[in-house]
């Protein structure tokens, strides 16, 4: 009991402490990060010994590791920034994994929450960036859906569609009737919210920034190249502190101008909102389903 409800109050407290801050500066401080990694293993580690059980430990390892695969993932997919990532993996090591199975993994509600919880947090906040950028927005959006691109897939799309609703048409006195039309439906969603979603990013969050506002882990949207020598871009995945101290002294001399960066939806406010809703009930996929 007194393991759970210190574990339930750091986790609660760090997640606070996070989401104030990625809210405020749009980043994470690696201090806070790296802490919660800390505490959650060290914590577990102290407990192993106290209760002379190592399952503590292992679990928080086995907990540390999966959301450390899963931070990669979204991380390299340019889903995530680089504190979301760190904090997810910190989250891991102090909730941890029951790898017995013994008790219901809370873990894994946890992460099928964080993604549901997610999905409708990270379309919430783009609406609203488009409602703050309307005219932007709107002149962006009809840009989008009239690319050479965006044609070619809406054609591959109302395909698809097509043969997925003369299938429900010949089908829907049975399950996979259903399915059809359920496949016909996501796959115009899908697309409709793709051309959504590049509107949005492109004019509501990407932006010029001097590089003495640079933060560890900004997307560079650019390739920045100074007399033939590659400084940074956007196969980097997150720009480097030596990086900025390179760009502050290049701007200095007057060798470069702003930097072209993509700003990201902050995201830990998501994570605090899907540990609560997994407290109080659990898995909501059960609920949906």
């Amino acid at each position: 009991m007194v393991y759970s409800v210190i574990l339930f109050v750091v986790t609660l407290i760090g997640l606070i402490a996070a989401t104030i801050t990625d809210l405020k500066t749009r980043e994470v401080p690696d201090w806070l990060s790296y802490g919660l990694i800390c505490v959650g293993l060290g914590l577990n580690l102290l407990f192993s010994l106290i209760y002379r059980d190592y399952w503590f430990f292992v679990n928080s390892l086995a907990g540390f590791v999966l959301f450390l695969i899963v931070a990669l993932v979204m991380f390299y997919a340019g889903q995530w920034g680089g504190g979301d990532s760190k904090v997810l993996m910190g989250l891991g090591a102090l909730i941890g994994l029951d790898v017995r199975f013994i008790r219901s993994p809370f873990l894994l509600s946890f992460f099928i929450n964080i993604l549901l919880i997610g999905a409708v947090y990270g379309l919430i906040w783009s609406f609203i960036l488009a409602f703050r950028n309307w005219r932007n927005f709107y002149k962006e959006l009809k840009k989008v859906s009239h690319s050479v691109k965006m044609v070619r897939s809406r054609m591959y799309v109302i395909i698809f569609a097509f043969l997925m609703l003369v299938l429900f048409l010949f089908n829907r006195v049975n399950m996979f009737g259903f399915l059809f039309l359920a496949l016909l439906l996501m796959s115009l969603l899908t697309f409709y919210l793709w051309i959504f979603v590049k509107a949005v990013e492109k004019t509501c969050m990407i932006k010029k920034v001097e590089p003495g506002k640079l933060t560890e882990g900004d997307w560079i949207v650019k390739k920045v190249m100074v007399d033939g020598k590659y400084i940074c871009g956007p196969k980097d995945l997150g720009i480097e502190k030596k990086q900025i101290r390179e760009l502050v002294k290049l701007y200095k001399l007057g060798k470069i101008k702003k930097i072209l960066i993509k700003e990201g939806i902050p995201f830990v406010p998501s994570f605090l909102v899907a540990y609560v809703v997994s407290l109080v009930w659990g898995n909501i996929l059960f609920w949906l389903v």
